[in-house]
């Protein structure tokens, strides 16, 4: 629940193509090759990253293709006595949950029983400026009210037993942060207000809601209320350090702490069918997905970077939902990329740690690079002849148009050949990146020299003639 776990770093029935059964692969067929070789590296990685965090286990589910084609757990769930980690035991998921209760609001939206233009005030009574905060802003947390819990520990209040009324009593009543709108400010508050009006509106408790409309369609069947009582001995215990110091089991918030902010825990599979659910826009309608998709801008026009209760990006031309989260022992991440059919759920049970979201990253990396085309080995050698001649001084100008033509001068042979000949023989020539631009197409290459690396950047017209081809 804390800013640690929940600022990225800078954040109705589903046809699920393959079943869990408590194995790695879920398909019904052998694993090909490909999905033989992802595995290795997913294993690779959490093995790699629990060793060095020291974090005690991983679970960890991936979608390729649209299916889930990867459960596994890592480490172990418990420590005294030692219980290993299992794809079926269950984790918090943390500030994750607010996806879940931000696609309770926008259904209610759907059936037109609210809109997110509404101020929260409409709903309910007695917040500050709540006749000019929308429900908009407090799942996009623009709003203003502040964080009741930032912290990345337990403290002694949230020992005790709580309730929603409680904390907007104590945090949502204070002046505002900032004016609505104006900034963006991480705020658990935030989603203790959106919870309790999709109470007010649906006339029965969000958990129902959400059972109802998301859990049960979806077939989450292993999902469970942490904020009710503590997962129970079946499941991963939650960790945490004094310091760098032993692993020791973490204290349990009190019921109330949690609600609509961060109640759900779930195995790394079930969050998967979730992803998927965002992928193939299952249970909302487009409409709804692109609400809770779109990053919301602050009244000056300035990015947030964050949608309605996720973290909205374009990462290298990949349209990339991410949002992590964390609760006492528990912190886990979770990436969507929905335009590549692509997901990553990381689900770890120790609080205040890296480790699932260095994970949740690295394998997303290694799916981008397993589905990347393979390199043009054509268009790698012709650029690589090109460069050679350049540091020559030479080129074959029946390959340039006639800008490029003009660009290569005398001078321009001239400094192109003494600056590059003076690096010496370079020792990769390889492709970085490849797109659309002005009609064209643009490709980049590093060359490896020892010591440094240079850049080549070209632009190809549609009939192959190079109208760019610098060295940077």
């Amino acid at each position: 629940m804390a800013m640690f776990a929940r600022v990225i770093r800078r954040p109705w029935s589903l046809p699920l193509a393959a079943a869990v059964f408590g194995g790695v692969w879920l398909s019904a067929q052998a694993p090909q090759p490909a999905a033989t070789d992802l595995a290795a590296s997913v294993d690779r990685i959490v093995r790699s990253v629990l060793t060095t965090t020291g974090v005690p286990s991983a679970s960890v589910a991936v979608v390729n293709n649209r299916k889930i084609v990867l459960a596994h757990a890592y480490g172990d769930a418990r420590l005294d006595p030692r219980v290993p980690a299992r794809p079926e035991m269950r984790y918090g998921i943390g500030s994750i949950s607010k996806q879940f209760t931000a696609a309770a609001m926008l259904w209610l939206e759907e059936q037109g029983k609210v809109s997110l233009g509404d101020p929260v005030g409409k709903y309910v009574s007695g917040l500050a400026r709540g006749n000019e905060v929308t429900i908009r802003q407090v799942l996009s947390h623009t709003s203003g009210y502040q964080d009741y819990w930032p912290q990345d520990y337990v403290m002694p209040g949230m020992l005790k037993p709580t309730t929603s009324q409680q904390i907007l009593d104590t945090w949502a009543k204070r002046t505002l942060d900032f004016e609505p709108g104006s900034k963006w400010q991480y705020s658990n508050t935030n989603y203790v207000i959106a919870g309790l009006i999709v109470e007010k509106i649906a006339g029965e408790p969000l958990w129902q809601v959400l059972r109802e409309r998301v859990f049960t369609p979806l077939g989450l069947t292993s999902v469970a209320n942490i904020d009710e009582h503590a997962l129970p001995a079946g499941d991963a215990m939650g960790y945490f350090r004094y310091a760098l110091g032993p692993l020791r089991p973490a204290p349990k918030e009190g019921p109330g702490w949690l609600f609509a902010a961060g109640e759900i825990a779930a195995t790394a599979a079930d969050l998967a069918k979730w992803d998927l659910s965002i992928i193939t826009e299952t249970i909302l309608k487009p409409a709804s997905y692109r609400e809770m998709e779109s990053e919301v801008r602050l009244t000056s026009g300035v990015a947030t970077n964050y949608g309605l209760g996720m973290d909205v990006r374009l990462v290298s031309g990949h349209r990339r939902l991410e949002h992590n989260g964390e609760v006492s022992g528990f912190t886990a991440e979770n990436i969507v990329l929905p335009d590549d059919g692509m997901a990553v759920a990381v689900l770890t049970n120790q609080d205040a740690a890296n480790a699932a979201g260095d994970i949740g990253r690295q394998v997303m990396a290694r799916l981008l690079d397993q589905a990347a085309p393979p390199a043009d080995q054509t268009r790698t050698d012709s650029a690589r002849h090109i460069f050679d001649g350049l540091r020559q001084g030479t080129i074959d100008r029946a390959l340039f148009t006639d800008n490029g033509n003009a660009y290569f001068s005398r001078q321009a042979l001239a400094d192109y050949a003494a600056s590059l000949s003076a690096l010496g023989a370079y020792t990769s020539f390889a492709p970085t990146g490849t797109q659309l631009r002005g009609g064209m197409t643009y490709r980049s290459f590093a060359v490896k020299f020892p010591g440094r690396t240079v850049t080549v950047s070209i632009f190809e017209m549609p009939d192959g003639k190079i109208e760019q081809f610098l060295v940077i």
